[in-house]
């Protein structure tokens, strides 16, 4: 096998896109499930990387690697990739979030609408022989005010889904200004506590956003809102969310991601933590699926291919 073009595949990925990288004349290794230790032995043949949320690209892996021109990450998100130290070696990094925005933004309004109008407890209850109505009594969205924090790729596509319920759109972005018009109304951090009935998080995992959903930011929420989190575990802390929840503070949650999402590896605490949250009619966990749409599957490709120019 010739390993002058190596790239080095560490998730599952279309085939069309493995396809695409032959046709260009890639030599593929194909490794969805390659460990991080047997990485380090063959990273130094590859002139290329693709990885998604469970491989760490960091100073270890990037020392290795002596021929790596390019890393590109299936997905948005670049926490786990040490893009600062591999800009200094000359390494390009391109992510992929507009291949999977749609299907993120999607998830996320189908959390919601399904907790407003009780549909998977409701379901739940059916399953048990009870026919439950008056308590079942859902809550439109239309006309509420819906809050997005990160009005990125995924912030701004939630947004377009909402725009025919005639909602008003609160919408704060820390790096981003004069985007608003129409239903979409920039606004802070204040504000969006004050008045959304809905907050939904779109956010990169940073130093800076990590626990942004605290207890200083439950405790100032006005409205007894809905949280939404389909961008990073640990956007929202935990123990505070079960707090909110307990004490009537927020309506309720739908999480697609969980601050750790290796359940065989849960603590006592974390034990706890899940059981409370999977007993509550009023949260809604699905599995880091938001994303994984089969359309967004082959887009991710697509997108890495154009940005890197190969």
């Amino acid at each position: 096998m010739s390993t002058d073009r190596l790239v080095i595949i560490t998730a599952k990925v279309h085939a069309s896109f493995t396809e695409a990288l032959q046709k260009k004349g890639y030599t593929v290794l194909y490794l969805p499930q390659v460990s991080y230790n047997e990485l380090l032995e063959i990273i130094e043949r590859a002139e290329g990387i693709i990885v998604t949320t469970r491989i760490t690209i960091d100073k270890q892996v990037l020392d290795k690697a002596a021929k790596l021109k390019w890393i590109g990450r299936m997905g948005s998100g670049m926490e786990l990739i040490d893009v600062a130290y591999a800009k200094t070696k000359g390494i390009t990094c391109v992510s992929s979030p507009e291949g999977n925005r749609n299907s993120v933004a999607e998830h996320a309004l189908g959390m919601l609408l399904n907790l407003l109008h009780r549909i998977s407890s409701s379901f739940e209850e059916i399953k048990e022989g009870k026919w439950i109505r008056e308590e079942n009594r859902g809550i439109e969205l239309t006309n509420k005010t819906v809050a997005i924090i990160g009005y990125g790729n995924t912030g701004s596509s939630f947004a377009r889904l909402l725009s025919s319920f005639n909602v008003t759109v609160l919408a704060y972005d820390k790096y981003k200004f004069d985007f608003g018009g129409n239903y979409i109304k920039e606004a802070n951090m204040e504000q969006i506590c004050r008045y959304a009935d809905i907050v939904s998080f779109h956010l990169p995992l940073t130093d800076e956003t990590r626990y942004m959903a605290n207890e200083a930011f439950f405790s100032a929420l006005q409205q007894k809102p809905y949280i939404i989190n389909t961008s990073r575990g640990a956007i929202v802390k935990t123990p505070a969310l079960i707090h909110a929840l307990r004490q009537n503070i927020i309506a309720g949650a739908a999480l697609d991601v969980l601050e750790n999402e290796k359940m065989d590896s849960f603590s006592p605490k974390e034990k706890e933590e899940m059981n409370f949250l999977t007993c509550q009619p009023n949260v809604l966990l699905t599995p880091h699926i938001a994303g994984y749409s089969a359309e967004a599957f082959y887009k991710m490709g697509t997108v890495i291919i154009e940005k890197l120019g190969i």
